[in-house]
């Protein structure tokens, strides 16, 4: 990253130094309130806690795993292979997993196949990241 110039002075600083920090604390007021950090750590919440229990990261690892080319997800049976978890299990945390926006569901004839969709849940933390990271500094 490149130093950002900072004031009339014309000096460098880098940014995460002191005087850099000091310098936009100075000049740009904080754009974060305290109820903004909150409300993206309410969004973040359902997947805080999708994410906090081990056998839901083991679905998603066995999600995650490579798999042949033309196939696009996994069924219940499939990740009962995989995981060595019963199908209701699996069934609960996949519903858990969908829910918090992690997982999506495709049917193919009497079929069911999951497959990670985490683009929208990757932005949502990297939100509380941003905010919390501006509200802190």
């Amino acid at each position: 990253m490149a130093p950002r110039l900072l004031g009339s002075s014309q000096c460098t600083f880098k940014a995460s130094s002191p005087r850099y920090i000091a310098e936009e604390r100075r000049t740009h007021p904080v754009l974060t309130t305290p109820q903004e950090l909150q409300e993206a750590f309410h969004q973040c919440m359902p997947l805080f806690i999708a994410l906090g229990d081990e056998v839901r990261l083991t679905i998603i690892e066995a999600l995650a795993w490579p798999k042949p080319l033309d196939q696009h997800g996994l069924n219940v049976n499939q990740i009962t292979e995989k995981t060595s978890l019963s199908r209701p299990a699996i069934s609960h945390h996949l519903k858990i997993l969908k829910e918090a926006g992690l997982v999506s569901v495709r049917q193919e004839g009497t079929s069911n196949y999951y497959y990670l969709t985490i683009a929208d849940s990757t932005r949502v933390l990297m939100n509380l990241g941003f905010r919390l990271q501006e509200f802190i500094t």
